[in-house]
C-alpha cells in the first residue's frame, strides 16, 4: 500500500502534537520523580524533628542495670581486687614473709 500525498500533508500536519505529547510523556516522569522525592525528604524532615515517645522501660530494673554498668565498669574489678587485698592482709597475719632486698638485681648469667 504506498503513501498517498494527502497521507503525508497530515502526517505533516500532526508532527508538532505528536512531538508535544512524546515531551509530556518525559516530562511527566521527571515530575512524577520529583514529587516523589519530595515527599520523601518531607517524612524525612518530619521523623528528623519530631518528637518520638520512648519505649516503656518497664519496672525500672533495665534503667539500673545500664546505670550500675556505666558507673561501675571496674566496680566488679575493684570489688576482686578488694578481696584480694582482704586475702593477703589474712595471710600477713597467719605467717611472716621475709623479703630480700637484693631480690632481682643480681642477674646469674651462667647459665
Amino acid at each position: 500500500m504506498a503513501i498517498q500525498p494527502i497521507d503525508l500533508q497530515i502526517l505533516f500536519s500532526q508532527m508538532d502534537k505528536v512531538g508535544k505529547a512524546q515531551s509530556e510523556q518525559k516530562e511527566g516522569v521527571q515530575i512524577q520523580q520529583s514529587v516523589q522525592g519530595a515527599l520523601t525528604q518531607r517524612k524525612v524532615d518530619e521523623r528528623d524533628h519530631s518528637v518520638n515517645e520512648a519505649p516503656d522501660a518497664g519496672n525500672g530494673l533495665e534503667r539500673i542495670k545500664d546505670k550500675s554498668r556505666k558507673r561501675g565498669g571496674g566496680n566488679a574489678n575493684e570489688k576482686e581486687n578488694s578481696k584480694e587485698k582482704d586475702a593477703e592482709k589474712d595471710n600477713e597475719g597467719r605467717s611472716e614473709i621475709v623479703k630480700d632486698p637484693n631480690l632481682g638485681k643480681n642477674i646469674d648469667l651462667s647459665g
